[in-house]
């Protein structure tokens, strides 16, 4: 038998649920593996593993065994832009590196509620970004090439994932947080439609931007964590129960749908030739399948500039507060975006709110005559992690220090819930990404299609990996 960690998260809940394995070996097992491997990425660097062993030892196994969406003390890594009672939560900041968590936040509370045992905080990049490095932790380095980044700004949950340091991760997603890791280690992760997943108190209640979502090594892997995960909470206005029961059971009915949509660019971004060559590849692999694929898409022009509108919007009614007091201790780019924010206009907010609203339409239009909509989850590969970010992409420059995951922000704009799943690797072993959208609040068909189009793939066999040196 492969050793524990090598177990999906979907066999060991089993295995917790039946007896056969306790909570405390489970987490003996999880600790073996990050000390044997995390120093060489980095990914896990707040543990709590005696907060970790007292949960175990206390867990009400028959209380969990009898809920159905328990996840019966399986440890789990929580990103570090999420409290945990009693554990550091820094958010990747100078400013925040002594700050102890007095109770957990609501996205936490419910996973503990259901079973979840954090046993450490995954790295981040200070505040927001797509690759993972802040002044506190450092880097976090790529498990399928160490000279490689993780992406960001869920690195670290992605990083542990793909190496088995544990079965399970938290990651949040605002313009591709969780999405562009999950592509840079050929792991999975679900941005879910907004109030899917309820959210703590330091976000903008109603914003619709950023949401919470489940990070894992497969499709079944991610379904049973949002089971865990979703639901309403009264300190989550926009928060409601889902229409499905039970996700684990939905994906294990996968899905062929009779038509999608494919954009190699969504008509919008640049994409590096290697990327469209991969994604293409695993295209015609799936039009072999008897799935109709078109090429009619929403048109997502401008969508670009009003993301970034109310981005800065949101970062500085977030973070304004904290500027004023605090702008040398800040990274500099998040300085500028936070001042961006506070420069908009009335008419650039009227006007990004409208391209937001007229999107919406066209998805609605769309989903008439299409099941599903598919793109590149990122436009390059996993960079050299010496480079802070991405300045260009096949020739072309990036404006700004996010612009070369935009691809994955259009995307956030049509509200929708989006998964990314590993679709192939490159001639130097990295791995490249798919997004699938799918309709809002149906989460369940977007899992089952993910399910169906992974186990086509077959990626998921190769997780996890011990961690690999420069190639």
């Amino acid at each position: 038998m492969n050793p524990l960690y090598k177990q999906s998260a979907t066999d060991v809940v089993a295995m917790l649920r039946s007896g056969e394995l306790s909570p405390a070996e489970a987490l003996e097992s999880a600790i073996m593996r990050i000390e044997e491997v995390d120093s060489k990425i980095n990914a896990l660097p707040i543990r709590c593993f005696e907060r970790a062993l007292d949960v175990a030892h206390k867990i009400n196994m028959r209380k969990h065994r009898a809920n159905p969406r328990s996840l019966c003390g399986l440890p789990i890594a929580v990103k570090d832009y999420n409290d945990v009672a009693g554990v550091r939560t820094t958010y990747g900041s100078p400013i925040y590196k002594n700050n102890i968590a007095l109770c957990s936040d609501v996205t936490i509370q419910m996973l503990e509620e259901n079973g979840a045992n954090p046993i450490a905080k995954s790295n981040v990049p200070e505040w927001a970004g797509g690759h993972t490095f802040n002044p506190i932790y450092g880097l976090t380095r790529n498990p399928w090439n160490l000279s490689r980044s993780a992406g960001g700004s869920s690195g670290g949950s992605a990083a542990a994932l793909a190496s088995g340091q544990i079965w399970l991760a938290t990651g949040n997603d605002l313009g591709g947080s969780l999405r562009t890791p999950a592509a840079f280690n050929a792991i999975v992760g679900l941005r879910p439609s907004p109030g899917v997943v309820p959210r703590g108190q330091s976000y903008q209640t109603f914003d619709t931007l950023w949401v919470e979502g489940p990070m894992g090594r497969s499709v079944a892997d991610v379904a049973l964590m949002l089971d865990a995960q979703c639901g309403q909470r009264i300190e989550d206005p926009l928060s409601s129960a889902h229409n499905c029961r039970s996700f684990q059971r939905a994906v294990q009915n996968p899905l062929r749908p009779h038509r999608i949509a494919f954009s190699a660019d969504l008509g919008i971004v640049p994409v590096c030739k290697t990327v469209r060559s991969i994604v293409g590849a695993a295209i015609s692999q799936f039009s072999q399948l008897g799935i109709d694929i078109s090429d009619e898409i929403p048109d997502f022009s401008g969508i670009l500039d009003s993301f970034h509108t109310l981005r800065g919007v949101l970062l500085a009614t977030l973070k304004g507060d904290l500027l004023k007091k605090y702008q040398g201790s800040i990274s500099s780019d998040i300085v500028k975006n936070i001042e961006a924010g506070f420069s908009v206009t009335a008419e650039q907010l009227v006007e990004a709110e409208k391209k937001r609203w007229a999107l919406s339409t066209q998805m609605s239009n769309f989903f008439v005559h299409h099941d599903f909509l598919i793109c590149p989850t990122t436009s390059v590969m996993p960079f050299e992690s010496n480079q802070p970010f991405v300045k260009e992409i096949d020739g072309v420059p990036c404006k700004t220090y996010i612009d070369w995951f935009a691809i994955t922000f259009a995307l956030t704009m049509t509200g929708c819930p989006v998964i990314s799943i590993p679709c192939g690797f490159t001639e130097d072993n990295l791995p490249v990404g798919l997004q699938i959208l799918g309709q809002p609040h149906r989460e369940d068909e977007l899992l089952r299609f993910a399910k169906f189009l992974e186990d086509c793939l077959g990626i998921t066999r190769r997780l996890p990996i011990d961690p690999k040196h420069n190639i």
